[in-house]
């Protein structure tokens, strides 16, 4: 006997529904968003998910579930369709609503859809702005441009039926949990927006939550011996020491490192799946490298009688999430990277049940020379071997875990770490092939161009997301992940790069790490204390145009008196006249570096 049309509905929407709550486990996957005079209603027009509706108050932001399909607003002013709610923030004045307006199709992962998120738009809900204060209409402006700043964020993946915040390996250990709704699924250290979706979750709106992982998600599928196999590469950015490259270093003091990122390899072949999980961040001392308009600044080891916890915590939460870890130190051993390499030795001396392998990338793959990470691989390979990775069978309730993982870093943990990364991962690929019997135990991927083709420009791909989300711009060396050499083009795009986040770290980042500690919830806006601006000069002027403007036109007019200074003394006394000015106004600038970059104002460093 078929079933009718309404009745499949229902049966569906009771398997998406938990069987305690009521509430639907998965999200809406679109939505409409209705304007009216007052205030804002976002429904959900996703036949599994239906009559899943909300109001904010376009006055103070107070937000309402609504029951049913309820329609007593009358007609809305302007309509529009939103693919997602990625919540809210509340600060001086009402609140602000970030929702979806874009998305495009990532692929899918475990047979869910992924989507990665193309644009977002703050609903502003602060109408009461109007009657404020002029010192705190200032500071909501200045609050205001930080949310701009959130909204072109990159590197966005949701799901609405899956949670991409745990690997394959929790996932499984984690099955019994897929009944309740995802937020409460998610690992909170991968959630980006984690902070914003409290109030969506205070007021039961589990169909509206999506959580959100920033990091990178692509997936090539090839055919290998008549065989199809797919490889899906996830990396996982935490956000408990979210920041950008030169403001976010180091480790704070309970052990959580910046640009600590978690990478998944999935292998997906013939009802196998499999997955290899590496883990970067920064070296987990307390130190920092503060922007002086010099193209490298000095770095700063902080000696702090908490350092030795600090790294402890750090390397036992390794241990508790992932097992056994090996401990991988890219940096140079000279100047000061070595000062920095030296003293992370000194402190993992101390931890006897942590590998530490230092490998000077830079000496050792001078000039291209990529492949000398073989002379790493050997000291590392037979504890790889041993941690192995996870790998399930179609026909297996008790899949092999992966017991350990290594951990890789240089200064950035961006460019070394990708390439040195990219190269176990190639490692490990060919040992999960050989296990799965598509590989010999003499072959490896590197004799299929395709694949390797492909599954290298899978991690440079990977590679420039996240350099993009912590320095502004894509990664260097590339072209040693691409190609395994360095090309003339790829050395005029890494200088291309180099100079973009010469600009950005000096002139742009601090306004990105207060948008980020304002999102992630560091930075806790008070209605009630002094504005955070003016204790930290916010209107105070930038002395930067002025500056630049001084010694431009010194030595714009320097080089026009020199010109004519033989035919008449005192374009020469001009000429000096000028050229001092510049010279000063530059030694100025030089001393002062510090005080002429863009600096974060909400909070401190640690």
């Amino acid at each position: 006997m078929e079933i009718g049309d309404e009745e499949e509905q229902e049966c569906r929407q009771t398997l998406l529904r938990d069987e305690h709550t009521g509430e639907f486990k998965r999200c809406s996957r679109e939505m409409r968003l209705e304007e009216f005079g007052d205030k804002f209603v976002i429904r959900s027009i996703d036949p599994d998910v239906p009559d899943a509706a909300f109001s904010i108050d376009r006055s103070d932001g107070l937000l309402q579930r609504l029951e049913g399909n309820s329609t007593d607003f009358g007609a809305p002013l302007n309509t529009s369709i939103i693919y997602g709610v990625v919540g809210t923030i509340r600060l001086l004045v009402g609140a602000y609503v970030l929702v979806i307006t874009s998305r495009e199709a990532a692929g899918s992962h475990l047979g869910v859809p992924i989507y990665l998120i193309k644009s977002m738009k703050f609903l502003l809900c602060n109408g009461s702005l109007k009657h404020s204060a002029s010192q705190l209409k200032r500071d909501e402006a200045y609050f205001i441009t930080l949310l701009r700043t959130v909204e072109s964020t990159p590197g966005l993946y949701y799901s609405y039926d899956g949670d991409l915040t745990l690997n394959v390996q929790r996932t499984c250990r984690s099955a019994k949990r897929q009944g309740i709704p995802l937020w409460k699924q998610a690992d909170p250290r991968f959630v980006w927006n984690r902070i914003l979706l409290e109030e969506l979750i205070e007021c039961k709106l589990d169909v509206f939550s999506i959580p959100i992982i920033q990091g990178s998600f692509h997936s090539i599928e090839v055919t290998m011996k008549d065989l199809p196999i797919k490889i899906t590469l996830i990396s996982r950015r935490c956000t408990w020491r979210l920041g950008t490259r030169m403001w976010r270093r180091g480790a704070n003091l309970e052990g959580d490192t910046a640009n600590f990122v978690e990478t998944e390899q999935v292998l997906e072949f013939g009802g196998f799946t499999s997955s290899f999980m590496m883990v970067r961040g920064s070296v987990p001392l307390i130190w920092e490298q503060i922007v002086d308009l010099s193209y490298k600044p000095r770095l700063n080891i902080i000696s702090h009688p908490e350092t030795t916890r600090v790294v402890e915590c750090h390397f036992n939460d390794l241990a508790q999430r992932y097992g056994e870890i090996i401990a991988v130190d890219l940096t140079d051993k000279d100047g000061d990277e070595g000062q920095l390499s030296k003293a992370f030795e000194v402190e993992m001396e101390k931890l006897p049940n942590v590998r530490y392998v230092s490998f000077d990338f830079h000496h050792f793959c001078a000039n291209g020379n990529f492949d000398n990470l073989e002379l790493l691989y050997e000291q590392i390979s037979q504890a790889i071997e041993k941690q192995g990775f996870f790998l399930l069978s179609s026909d297996s309730e008790t899949p092999v875990e992966q017991k350990g993982a290594v951990r890789v870093n240089c200064i950035d943990c961006l460019d070394r770490t990708n390439v040195t990364q990219s190269y176990i991962g190639r490692k490990s690929l060919n040992m999960q092939l050989q296990k799965m019997g598509v590989l010999s135990s003499d072959e490896c991927i590197s004799t299929y161009d395709d694949l390797y083709e492909k599954f290298r420009i899978l991690w440079a791909t990977n590679g420039d997301e996240i350099s993009l989300e912590y320095s502004g711009t894509h990664a260097l060396k590339g072209d040693l992940v691409r190609y395994g050499r360095q090309t003339v083009f790829g050395l005029l795009k890494d200088g291309m790069s180099a100079l973009s986040r010469y600009y950005l770290n000096n002139f742009q980042d601090g306004l990105r790490q207060d948008a980020l500690d304002l999102i992630s919830g560091r930075y806790s806006v008070n209605r009630n204390g002094p504005s955070p601006f003016q204790l930290n000069g916010f209107e105070s002027l930038s002395y930067l145009p002025v500056a630049s403007v001084f010694i431009v036109g010194g030595l714009s007019l320097t080089t026009s008196t020199f010109n004519q200074a033989g035919r008449r003394m005192h374009h020469f006394a001009s000429t000096v006249l000028w050229a001092g000015l510049a010279a000063g106004v530059l030694a100025i600038v030089k001393a002062n570096g510090r005080q002429f970059c863009s600096r974060p104002r909400l909070c401190r460093l640690f």
